[in-house]
C-alpha cells in the first residue's frame, strides 16, 4: 500500500520554473463569453484506498461551487505527493500551467512573477481568517503568495506500556529528562529508546525540531540562513554525545533512518519517545499501542515553539482572477476547510475553522486540539526563499553527520551553511 506524504517539505521539480520565461494565457484564462473552466491540480492525501481518495473531496468542492456558479466549470486533476509538483512544474515549463495548483512549495513560481497575490484573489475577510503565523509564512518580500492549504505541529510521542515498564512516571520536559528516560527505557530492554530520523526522508523536519529546542533554527528574523549558529552547534553537539553517543537511539544509524521505519517501529512497539505529527495517532491506534502527547522538550525546559508545516494552494496569473478569487473564497469557507482536516487528521488554517474545531467535543477533535494549540506560535520553513528546495536537499544529505561518533560537528553545519549562501546569493 503507497503511503501518504504528510505535509511536504519543499517542491524538488518546482524549482525549476523560475527559470522559464514569462508564459502566454491558457485557454482557460482568456477573454470571451461562455462559461469559464478552472484546472485545479492536487496532491493526493490518501493511502492509495479509492475511498480515501482526495479527489472525492474535491469533485465534491468542484459539484457544490458549480452548483452556486454556473457560469464556471471546475475540472480536478489529483497526483501523489511524488510527482504532483513536477507535474505542476512541468505544465508551467510547457506553458500549460493549472489555474491553481495544490502542491508543496509556491516560491519559485512567486520570485517568477507568475503569481497572483492574496489580496488580488480573496475577499478581505478571507484574508483576514488566516492564521497570522501561517499567512506570513506565505509571504515573499512581504507580499502573500502563498495560500496555506492544510497545517501540522509536532509533539513527542511516549509509549505508555514502555514507559511503565521502564519505571518512568514523570514525562519528560526537557533534554537532561529524554536523556534520564531513554537510559531507563534502554535498561528495560527497550531497542529504540528514542528515535531520531536524520535520513533522507524527511531529515530537515528533524533537525528543526532539535534547532528549536536549542534556541536556535535554520533562519533569523531578518530571513538569513543561521544553520552554523552557536546554538545549533551547542544542539547537535548535545544530539551526538549525550544521545547517539549513549546508544540511546537503538542499533540503526540515524542519518540512515527515516521517519516512517520508526513510525512503524513505534507501532510494533518497539519505540519509547519519537517526534509525531497527527497521523502517527491513526496508526498508533490501529496498532492498539497506549501513547501519550507532550509538548517538544527543550534544552532547558520545554521547548518555547514547535515546527509548524503547511501546504500551500497558489493561482497562476494565467487564470480568470474574478473566478478564481470566488472559488478560492467557497474553498475557505469554514466547514469545507474542515471537512479536509477531519478526513486526513490535518490542522486547519484559517481562525475561524479553528475555533470550530476547539467547539467540537468528537473523540478525534480532542487529540487534535494538542497539534492545534501551539500553531500559531509555530514556526514555518523558510518556504518564502527560492533556495529553500536546494537547501532542504543538502541537509537530507549531509546532517546525519553531525551525530557520527567524533564527527566536527561545526564544520558539517559550516558546510551547509555556506551552501545555503551561496544559494541564496550571500557572500560569506
Amino acid at each position: 500500500m503507497q503511503r501518504r506524504r504528510f505535509l511536504s517539505l519543499s517542491a524538488a521539480g518546482a524549482a525549476t520554473a523560475a527559470m522559464v520565461p514569462a508564459l502566454s494565457a491558457c485557454g482557460s484564462g482568456g477573454p470571451g463569453g461562455g462559461k469559464k473552466t478552472l484546472r485545479l491540480v492536487a496532491a493526493e492525501y490518501g493511502d492509495g484506498k479509492p475511498e480515501n481518495s482526495s479527489k472525492k473531496y474535491w469533485d465534491s468542492v468542484a459539484r457544490t461551487f458549480m452548483g452556486d456558479h454556473k457560469g464556471v466549470k471546475v475540472e480536478v486533476e489529483v497526483y501523489s505527493w511524488t510527482e504532483v509538483d513536477k507535474k505542476v512544474a512541468d505544465m508551467v515549463a510547457q506553458g500549460n500551467a493549472p489555474d491553481v495548483a495544490q502542491i508543496g512549495a509556491y516560491a519559485d513560481f512567486a520570485a517568477a512573477g507568475k503569481l497572483y497575490s492574496a489580496d488580488q484573489l480573496l475577499s478581505i475577510s478571507t484574508q483576514a481568517d488566516f492564521i497570522a503565523s501561517i499567512a506570513r509564512a506565505g509571504e515573499v518580500h512581504r507580499t502573500q503568495y502563498g495560500l496555506p492549504f492544510v497545517s501540522s505541529t509536532r509533539l513527542l510521542f511516549c509509549n505508555e506500556t514502555l514507559f511503565r515498564k521502564a519505571g518512568i512516571i514523570k514525562k519528560p520536559e526537557s533534554w537532561a529528562e529524554v536523556q534520564t528516560a531513554a537510559t531507563k527505557l534502554k535498561a528495560a530492554g527497550v531497542k529504540i529508546p528514542f528515535g531520531l530520523p536524520l535520513g533522507p526522508e524527511e531529515a530537515p523536519a528533524e533537525t528543526m525540531l532539535w534547532m528549536l529546542g536549542g534556541g536556535g533554527g535554520y533562519t533569523d528574523k531578518n530571513g538569513s540562513y543561521t544553520i552554523r549558529s552557536q546554538q545549533n552547534v551547542r544542539t547537535f553537539e548535545w544530539l551526538r554525545d549525550e544521545l547517539v553517543g549513549k546508544e540511546l537511539t537503538g542499533p540503526g544509524n540515524p542519518a540512515r533512518t527515516n521517519r516512517q521505519d520508526l513510525f512503524d517501529a513505534f507501532c510494533k512497539g518497539q519505540v519509547g519517545m519519537l517526534h509525531g505529527h497527527p497521523s502517527l495517532m491513526q496508526q498508533a491506534e490501529a496498532a492498539d499501542i497506549k501513547y501519550e502527547m507532550i509538548p517538544l522538550p527543550g534544552i532547558d525546559g520545554k521547548a518555547k515553539s514547535t515546527m509548524g508545516v503547511a501546504d500551500w494552494v497558489m493561482a497562476f496569473k494565467t487564470a480568470p482572477r474574478k473566478e478564481v478569487g470566488l472559488f478560492l473564497d467557497f474553498l475557505y469557507g469554514t466547514q469545507t476547510v474542515l471537512d479536509f482536516t477531519g478526513k486526513y487528521d490535518l490542522l486547519p488554517v484559517t481562525t475561524s475553522a479553528s475555533r470550530q474545531m476547539r467547539k467540537d467535543d468528537s473523540k478525534r477533535s480532542k487529540k487534535l486540539r494538542p497539534f492545534l494549540d501551539p500553531l500559531p506560535q509555530a514556526e514555518f520553513y523558510p518556504a518564502d526563499k527560492t533556495s529553500w528546495a536546494k537547501v532542504s536537499k543538502t541537509i537530507k544529505e549531509k546532517i546525519g553527520g553531525v551525530v557520527q561518533k567524533g564527527a566536527d560537528v561545526a564544520g558539517i553545519l559550516d558546510e551547509i551553511q555556506r551552501e545555503a549562501d551561496s544559494t541564496d546569493g550571500v557572500a560569506r
